[in-house]
């Protein structure tokens, strides 16, 4: 017995000095080797959980050995080990202090500097928590903001390198955890933490989970293969249910439907047996590589690379100038960029030194930001700044407050928050009087919730330049009484401070300034009296009535415009100077039909809101006057009243129609926010793209419903050969099925260009279908054109499911051989979700 529980002893005393190991490796890795907030996470803390004013529960929280995922501790019944992981990739910020609504509302009763939240990409809940110390605090807030940082900056061939050689070879291996153990063992208690010894259900589970993902899978000759690795190995640890670290033919079968294939039993057999060298009617260790080796093989990449070089093993510089000449279209194709494509992607040492590259490599650069669809060159800002505002389509949101209808749903700072991240440049205000004096933001005359005024400008101040360095512009509409409208100006003045812009530019009196003279700066649209600059002189009026056209200008809602015109004389809103003088450059107005000869017209600093039935209708009867119109004007766009689900309109017409602030409801997700998305990725996702020249001429013949020619037309014959997908994930987890992908690709533009095609439906692959299907396209406009890409898992009894799409600018979309890398419907990455298309755009 003493023997038993002395070999016991040196087996834990082994499993921590491996854990140690792995998380000294993966620390290397980012860059943050020895780091003192790192060892803090990895240790472990217990902390607070806030969920109300009477619900905070002690947690313990602890960033695994591999550096990418936190467990957290959960005293749910029935919860599973995985459930209680989250991945650093999922995380959209962290955030210090009171800095959410729930640590606003649950937690003033603690210090600010022991409070942080950790807010998540996609819809899940914010986990507002609580440290024991500042000093814990700070470790977690500066210890996950350095991993974020250095896992997003690494590229590639640093990812690539994360993981150690294997065999004493130049080759990297990809390692789990990289530690092995013996197979007998079961529990394994945390190190440093006495809370996790504790003999309880939860964290009985949780040590044997941990311990089952400490498997050695090495695999030689696979370095390209780890961008989906740690997808498999999810797959692999639900498929391995009771936790033996070995595979019976039924977790094979378990293994192969998460990973969305479906293969009859004969086959399946077929591959178990080839595996199973050891005869134990299981897989295990190198079985388990052979297995894996078999799922990553990539025959459409093979036949590329054998095209490329030929009957080589690996790629000359002078074969790899060829193929980014000929098949790829890289305007740089030359010596310079193979060399620089093999020095960042080949992961082969004695291949780079030789100055070649190996199919590895060759499918790293497929993978990567240099073989991606979207041209890398666009993810930056490279467009011409210095031009007037209304040169420009500006990323623009609708009741930014909502996160969910228009009638009865939820407001929240959160919405402008998670607007400003996604590049939003104008941003929507609904101001109401409200208690004690202070203003509220809701849509007036529903149930939808009510948030402070001064709340909304402080998120604004802090979230408003963290995307973009280019202006935010916020929409006021303005229905407050003389005294609140006087605390408005207070805040703005007193929270926004220099960002605010409150006197016009020197030299911008005459014409729009550029974003790049705006840059950093918040500018107001709303109403204000009288012009550009304030009238000479000392004293006038501290209020002014505004007359019943200019109030419901600004006025959205049909019902709030329709209340407002019909309010008694006595009861008509006034306007405090205050508040009007710090509209500078986007003056409310109502629109009075466009300029003639002879007439004054509208003045470059007045903007005009239309909803989106009446600018369909002005591009209908008068489009190339609208086109014109908005050559020196700004024009808002904003939803028909009818939307009241918070639905959207298609953004593409308005744009064809130069209109520049096109608003949408960010908060729902759908073709049109994908759409949306795709066209403000472009120029570095700044949320300015430059109008084409035709949009920006003001003698310009351009018309989107009636084309002619002209500089537009410049015709182009697109083909797209969608040939493989990859990682495909099912997102309907209910249905008790694998999934059926199609694909369908869409180009989005004017009227004659807007078409659509289809693949055929692959039943039962989610994991590596295979279409070969080519597709053509004529696109007169290339310059307004977009192409959208969706992958669907199709059902012949309901609606398909949404599986990810990809939108991209026509003129940000590189020929050639390209991964599409698709995204969520929420807008976010997939992480190892891509299509595999080849695409050639000719005159």
């Amino acid at each position: 017995m003493q023997f038993l529980r002395g070999r016991s002893h040196s087996r834990e005393l082994y499993l921590q000095e491996q854990s140690l190991k792995v998380a000294a490796l993966n620390g290397q890795r980012l860059g943050l080797q020895n780091d003192e907030d790192l060892q803090a996470l990895l240790k472990g803390t217990q902390l607070l959980k806030v969920k109300s004013n009477s619900w905070r529960r002690e947690r313990f929280y602890k960033l695994q050995e591999d550096c990418k995922t936190i467990w957290q501790e959960s005293r749910k019944v029935m919860r599973s080990p995985e459930s209680q992981l989250f991945s650093i990739e999922d995380i959209q910020e962290v955030r210090m202090g009171h800095r959410t609504e729930g640590l606003e509302k649950f937690a003033r009763d603690v210090p600010e500097d022991r409070c942080f939240s950790i807010v998540f990409k996609d819809q899940r809940n914010t986990l507002d928590l609580i440290a024991s110390s500042p000093a814990d605090a700070q470790h977690w807030v500066q210890g996950l903001r350095k991993i974020i940082h250095h896992s997003g900056s690494m590229d590639q061939q640093q990812k690539l390198q994360q993981y150690p050689s294997g065999g004493g070879g130049t080759r990297p291996s990809l390692w789990i955890l990289a530690v092995v153990v013996p197979r007998s063992a079961r529990v394994w208690k945390m190190p440093s933490s006495d809370h996790h010894t504790k003999n309880s259900t939860d964290s009985v589970k949780q040590q044997k989970y941990l311990f089952s993902q400490f498997w050695r899978l090495e695999v030689q000759d696979q370095g390209a293969s780890m961008v989906g690795f740690c997808w498999i190995h999810s797959c692999l640890r639900k498929a391995d249910k009771n936790k033996d670290n070995k595979m019976s033919f039924k977790e094979l079968q378990n293994f192969l439907k998460e990973l969305n294939i479906q293969v009859d039993d004969g086959y399946a057999r077929k591959i178990f047996r080839e595996c199973d060298h050891s005869q134990t009617d299981s897989l295990e260790d190198e079985e388990i590589e052979a297995f894996y080796k078999m799922l990553t093989q990539r025959r459409e990449i093979d036949r590329t690379f054998e095209e490329a070089a030929g009957s080589g093993q690996r790629l000359s510089v002078d074969q790899l100038v060829s193929f980014l000449q000929h098949q790829q279209r890289e305007e740089a194709a030359g010596p310079a960029l193979a060399l620089s494509l093999i020095e960042r992607y080949e992961p082969n040492e004695t291949a780079k030194a030789q100055r070649q590259m190996t199919k590895d490599g060759f499918l790293m650069y497929l993978l990567s930001a240099d073989g991606s669809a979207f041209n890398l060159a666009h993810r930056r800002v490279y467009q011409d700044m210095g031009q007037p505002l209304s040169h420009y389509l500006v990323s623009s949101s609708h009741n930014t407050y909502l996160l969910e209808d228009q009638l009865t749903g939820p407001s929240s700072t959160e919405a402008y928050i998670r607007a400003l991240c996604k590049g939003c440049r104008c941003l929507e205000l609904d101001c109401w009087d409200g208690p004690n004096q202070e203003p509220i933001i809701y849509h007036g005359y529903t149930f939808t919730s009510k948030i402070l005024f001064c709340d909304v400008l402080r998120a604004i101040r802090d979230y408003a330049f963290k995307a973009s360095p280019y202006p935010v512009i916020l929409s006021l509409e303005n229905h407050c009484s003389l005294e609140q409208q006087r605390v408005m100006a207070r805040h703005l003045s007193t929270t926004l401070g220099s960002m605010l812009l409150d006197r016009p530019l020197d030299g911008a009196t005459t014409s729009l300034p550029s974003p790049e003279q705006l840059k950093g700066k918040i500018l107001l649209k709303g109403k204000k009296l009288g012009g550009l600059l304030p009238p000479s002189g000392e004293g006038g009026p501290e209020a002014i009535v505004v007359s019943d056209e200019d109030e419901a200008a600004e006025m959205e809602d049909e019902a709030v415009r329709s209340r407002v015109q019909h309010t008694p004389k006595e009861d008509k809103l006034r306007l405090v100077k205050e508040l009007s003088d710090m509209v500078i450059y986007c003056k409310s107005v109502h629109f009075r039909g466009f300029s003639s000869p002879g007439s004054p017209g509208q003045a470059f600093y007045e903007m005009a809101s239309f909803s989106e039935n009446r600018v369909l209708r002005l591009l209908q009867e008068s489009g190339n006057s609208l086109v014109r119109h908005n050559v020196n004007h700004l024009s808002r766009i904003y939803p028909a009243g009818w939307r009241t689900d918070s639905s959207n309109y298609s953004p593409v017409e308005m744009w064809n129609g130069g209109c520049q602030i096109v608003a949408l409801n960010f908060q729902t997700p759908g073709p049109e926010m994908d759409v949306y998305q795709g066209r403000f990725q472009d120029n570095g996702a700044c949320g300015y793209v430059l109008k084409p020249a035709f949009l920006r001429d003001p003698n310009s013949t351009f018309n989107p419903r009636s084309l002619a020619q002209g500089p537009w037309w410049t015709r182009k014959r697109l083909n797209i050969r969608v040939i493989t997908g990859q990682q495909l994930p099912k997102v309907n987890k209910s249905k008790n099925s694998i999934v059926d992908p199609k694909v369908t690709v869409e180009v989005h533009g004017v009227g004659r260009d807007a078409a659509s095609r289809q693949t055929a439906v692959i039943t039962n692959n989610g994991f590596n279908p295979w279409w070969d299907t080519e597709f053509e396209f004529d696109v007169a406009v290339p310059e307004l054109a977009l192409v959208r890409f969706v992958v669907e898992d199709y059902d012949a009894s309901s609606k398909n499911d949404f599986i990810g799409q990809s939108t991209i600018p026509l003129n940000s979309l590189k020929q050639g051989y390209r991964h599409v890398h698709l995204l969520s419907k929420n807008g976010d990455q997939h992480p190892s979700a891509t299509l595999f298309v080849k695409v050639s755009l000719q005159d």
